[in-house]
Formats: C-alpha cells, sequence, structure tokens
C-alpha cells in the first residue's frame, strides 16, 4: 500500500502482518542440532538393519542376509538426507549416495543370491572405498558441527576398512586357487559335492573324521603315516574345504548319511575301520550304529562324549525359523571381509607344508565360519544321536584320551567310550593335547599307531593287546 494524503496529513502503508505463504516462521522447525538429526539417523538406519535380517521373508542365507544389511544401511543415509532436510538449514543431499549405492548392492544380492558374489567381490571394495573418500570430504565440507562430524567419521571409516578388507579377500583367494591344488576328488552325494582324497592301498579301507570346525587337511600326519600300510580316506564335510554346501542342517545323522553315499559311489567297498577326533567321533558313533555291518573297528581319538539320555535320536525340529542359521549367515558375510583370512595366516600349525597351506586357504573362506558356528550350535543334537550306539560287540575299538587340558570328568567319559566293545584299549597319552593327538608331529604318530593296531586286529582277527 502506498502512502496518500488526506486533510494535509500522511497516511503510513499498513504493514503486511504475515507471509501469504504460512501463518508461522517456517524455519521454527528447522533448528533441530545436527548432531541428533545425525544419531537419530543411525538410529533408524540400526533398526532397519535389525528388522531386515530378523524378517522371516529374508532366507537365512550368507547373499540374502548380507543384502538386508545393506539396505538397512541404506535406510540410515536416506534418513539422514531427509532429516537433515526436514529439520536443519543445512540439508546434507549427499547422503543419498550412500543409500543409492549400499541399497543397489543390498538389493542385488537379494534378488541374485550367491551368484551375485563373483561381480560384487570384485566391483563393491573400490567403489566403496571411493564412496568413503568422497564422503569424508563432504562431510568436512558441507556439515558445521563437530560433535555431528565426530559421529560421522568412524562410520565412514568402518566403510573404508570394510573395503580394504574385502579387496584383501578377493585377491586373496585368487592366489589361493591358483596355488593351492585340491587333492583327491569331488563326489556327488545327492544335491552337493564332498571333497574326498584317498591315498595308499589295501584293505580294510581307514576313514577319518577330522574334528569340529576341521577338514580333511587337517589329518595330514596321519594320512602320510597310515598310507604306507593302508588305504586310508580324508573328506571335507559339507561346506568347508573345498566340498559344496549342503541344503539341509549338518547334525551328526545327516553327516554320516553323506559319508555312507560318499563311500559307495566312490566305489570304496566295506568294511571300513572309522576313526574320529573330538567331534569327529560323535560322526563315528553315528555312522557305526547306523550301518554297523560296514564297519569293521574303531578309534576316538580323544572324542566328545554322547549324551547317554535313553534318546539316541533327535526329533526334527517344528520351528522353521532358523535363528543359528542366521547368526551362522552374518558371521560368514563378516568373513568377506578379510577377517577370516587374518586369522588364517596367524593361527598355528604345525602341520607338514602342503597341508598347513591347504588349511590356511580353507580357513579364510567364509563359509567355513559360518560351518564352524552352525557344528557347535547343533553339537547337543549330534551328542544325543551318537548316543544311538549302545554296544559295539567284540569289534576293536581304541579310544584315546589326551593327557593334559581335559576337564575333571574327561577320563570317567572316555572309560565309558572304552566299554563299548569287549574288545577296546583305553589309552591316554601323556603330555599331549586335545590337538595334539592330530595336529603335532610329537603325538600324532601315537594316532597313527593306534589305527594300524586296530587295522591289523581286523586283519588278522586278533584280539588287541592290553
Amino acid at each position: 500500500m502506498t502512502a496518500q494524503t488526506r486533510d494535509n496529513q500522511t497516511i503510513a502503508p499498513t504493514p503486511s502482518t504475515a507471509p501469504a505463504t504460512a501463518p508461522h516462521d517456517l524455519a521454527s522447525h528447522r533448528g533441530a542440532p545436527m548432531a541428533l538429526v545425525v544419531l537419530g539417523s543411525m538410529v533408524v538406519g540400526f533398526l532397519a538393519v535389525v528388522a531386515l535380517v530378523a524378517a522371516p521373508v529374508v532366507p537365512a542365507t550368507e547373499s540374502a542376509l548380507a543384502g538386508a544389511v545393506l539396505c538397512g544401511f541404506a535406510v540410515g543415509w536416506a534418513a539422514l538426507a531427509a532429516f537433515s532436510t526436514w529439520f536443519t538449514v543445512q540439508p546434507q543431499r549427499w547422503a543419498t549416495m550412500p543409500a543409492a549405492v549400499l541399497g543397489t548392492s543390498g538389493i542385488t544380492l537379494l534378488a541374485l543370491g550367491s551368484s551375485a558374489h563373483r561381480v560384487l567381490d570384485w566391483v563393491w571394495p573400490p567403489v566403496v572405498l571411493a564412496l568413503a573418500l568422497w564422503m569424508a570430504l563432504r562431510i568436512r565440507r558441507d556439515m558445521s558441527g563437530r560433535a555431528a562430524r565426530w559421529l560421522l567419521y568412524p562410520v565412514v571409516g568402518a566403510m573404508g576398512l570394510a573395503a580394504a578388507g574385502g579387496a584383501y579377500q578377493g585377491v586373496g583367494a585368487a592366489v589361493d586357487s591358483s596355488s593351492v591344488a585340491m587333492p583327491g576328488r569331488l563326489v556327488d552325494v545327492g544335491g552337493h559335492r564332498l571333497h574326498l582324497s584317498c591315498t595308499g592301498t589295501g584293505s580294510p579301507t581307514v576313514v577319518v573324521e577330522a574334528g569340529g570346525g576341521e577338514q580333511a587337511a587337517n589329518l595330514g600326519w596321519i594320512t602320510s603315516a597310515v598310507q604306507h600300510d593302508t588305504t586310508i580316506c580324508t573328506y571335507d564335510r559339507a561346506g568347508r574345504g573345498w566340498s559344496e554346501d549342503a541344503a539341509a542342517p549338518q547334525d551328526a545323522v545327516a553327516i554320516s548319511t553323506d559319508l555312507d553315499t560318499l563311500l559307495h559311489r566312490a566305489g570304496l567297498p566295506g568294511p571300513y575301520v572309522i576313526a574320529g577326533h573330538s567331534f569327529g567321533g560323535l560322526y563315528a558313533m553315528t555312522f557305526a550304529a547306523r550301518h554297523p555291518d560296514e564297519v569293521a573297528g574303531m578309534v576316538l581319538i580323544d572324542s566328545t562324549a554322547p549324551h547317554y539320555d535313553g534318546a539316541g535320536v533327535v526329533p526334527p525340529g517344528s520351528a522353521s525359523y532358523d535363528v543359528l542359521g542366521r547368526v551362522a549367515a552374518l558371521a560368514s558375510s563378516v568373513s568377506r571381509l578379510g577377517i577370516g583370512r587374518l586369522y588364517a595366516i596367524v593361527a598355528p600349525s604345525d602341520l607338514p607344508p602342503t597341508e598347513r597351506d591347504q588349511v590356511r586357504a580353507s580357513t579364510a573362506k567364509p563359509g567355513m565360519l559360518r560351518t564352524t558356528i552352525e557344528e557347535y550350535g547343533r553339537a547337543n543334537d549330534s551328542m544325543q544321536e551318537a548316543a544311538s550306539l549302545h554296544d559295539f560287540g567284540d569289534k576293536p575299538l581304541v579310544v584315546l584320551s589326551a593327557g593334559v587340558g581335559s576337564d575333571a570328568d574327561w577320563p570317567q567319559k572316555q572309560h565309558r567310550l572304552a566299554a563299548l566293545s569287549t574288545d577296546s584299549v583305553h589309552r591316554v597319552v601323556d603330555g599331549a593335547s586335545h590337538e595334539a593327538l592330530v595336529g603335532d608331529p610329537v603325538h600324532a604318530p601315537t594316532t597313527s599307531a593306534a589305527i594300524l593296531e586296530v587295522v591289523n586286529a581286523v586283519r588278522t582277527g586278533k584280539p588287541l593287546s592290553k
């Protein structure tokens, strides 16, 4: 309104009392501290990760759960872009870039499954490393407030470390595949293939089950000694070493079923002398209980003791939601960031050089951590299933126990194992630890001698020397 005059008086224009677009100050809701907005976005991202990982519609596989985690992180970065625009005067629109990259990666894993790893394992590390550097620059340039920046810097730094670890894992896996050769062969056991390695000649064939979390290569000292007198076969259980994953949970019954199929499809006639170290003893006993005509003798090497509660059989679970499988699959995803490879380098090993390299190459694979977690998680089931072996008759049985590092009730449990057969010997190996019985060149010969002792008893029909 312009000024007007009336009767020689000046009338001032009437000022406008409010903007035409809103009845209040638009900036009144945009004064939130940036640190609070950043923290809120991080909480949203964390809750999104938890919800997606726990969602029953997301399969309990490594690729699917890794995809769910990435999508959850993407939600957190998208929340930062949105919240900073709505509640502050410093919109952080750059946050849509990590949201897009992580979200695309996550959706790709969810949609394509494990096949996507062949591409993402090589593309993802350099892309995310470059993205993390760019994000650090944008945070420094566009975000005021030291607290807000220092909330985000560790997150961005973790992304950079994850990218570097992923590159380390990918390059290391490529080197291993070209320098560490697989001994033996792969045999289809129905839906997946198992790695089998047999050396030596003669019968009966010795079959050895490695301990919990271990593989055929961990038995290098045993194999090299026994092969001079008879055929000895070692193999990798499903999901470890060179063996492929199995769809079904791997408890003692599933493992012994796979082993029976493996031996028959490989054309290895029984009856066998079967030996088992640690958890491998549970699988050996379960195999002997389910296939008594195929086992002529047995050696239990500081074996885990069964649960003799009278059951012997574990009823199938009614719940379809696999918590253990989800935890194991997430751990396997973390191994893709180089964690397993770092452990493989520093892990002590007194094995022969060839088997040592095989063990380290396999330990670095993501699947090894997953299958180890699952194996220990199903230990109670396997211990109950192994209890189905109530009587080994008069077949030769040697029970070896570690002389050091055992619990107080361990000797009693080992004596009970020896009582399975009327032709048995229980020996405590002085100075030997649980692992040394197979992995130490000083004490492994004692185990090899026990195996050959049972082989000789089967061949001659004579009882074991007490």
